[in-house]
């Protein structure tokens, strides 16, 4: 399938100086890119390796996630992020994959099926041009991209030296909205959480997800943080 090249402003509109920090200077798209022209968008993130008990988590959001008509953006990794895309493709609703390889590279390659059913009917996004090569510093800038192009992002999951974590401070920063599953909020294990709690991080519970679900707005850019 043919690639679509555009920078950041012609899909998203004007960028403040905030967000052109970390904005790649283009954006090739393969599928149905009106998915970040209009509506809501929200990030499911978290780890490679997650439990059994993350990934059923991940399933329950996206599931309300896709009954609201929210698209659902992740970045095709490993669990977390494979389950966030085919419940979202199960459910009936959209998701957008965004990647840390060229759109013409597969990783992980077992995600090769999935990533071309995404590019074909639903939104695959990459910063990286044709033929760009793997490295380790992609998946970094990759979520932070992908906070850029979301609402919101919430980690369902993450350990303390996880990826997941610059896409959550690049929320922070961006000042778009940053929720931690209370799973993950609430584990004494790790150190993390609470520091992002501090600057302004939601916790995110059965309790108050349907006031979640109804208060994202389309578009939102809130103010952006200092650290």
């Amino acid at each position: 399938m043919d690639s679509l090249e555009y920078t950041p402003e012609e899909l998203l509109g004007p960028l403040n100086d905030v967000e052109r920090r970390n904005a790649p200077s283009r954006l090739y798209l393969a599928g149905a890119v009106e998915l970040l022209q209009r509506g809501s968008r929200v990030s499911v993130v978290g780890s490679r390796s997650a439990s059994a008990d993350s990934l059923s988590r991940t399933r329950l959001l996206v599931t309300s996630l896709a009954a609201h008509g929210i698209t659902v953006v992740s970045g095709l990794a490993k669990g977390i992020d494979t389950a966030a895309h085919e419940t979202a493709i199960r459910e009936g609703g959209r998701t957008i994959a965004v990647l840390g390889t060229p759109l013409d590279k597969v990783y992980p390659k077992q995600n090769g099926e999935l990533q071309r059913l995404i590019m074909w009917e639903h939104l695959a996004v990459s910063q990286f041009p044709p033929g760009y090569p793997s490295q380790k510093r992609n998946w970094p800038m990759r979520n932070r991209t992908m906070a850029l192009l979301t609402d919101a992002t919430v980690i369902v999951a993450a350990g303390e030296k996880s990826g997941t974590l610059h896409q959550g401070w690049e929320a922070l920063r961006l000042g778009r909205l940053l929720f931690l599953m209370e799973s993950v909020a609430t584990d004494t294990t790790l150190s993390w959480p609470s520091e992002m709690i501090r600057y302004g991080a939601q916790v995110l519970s059965r309790d108050n997800l349907e006031l979640f679900l109804e208060e994202i707005p389309e578009r939102s850019r809130g103010e952006p943080v200092t650290f």
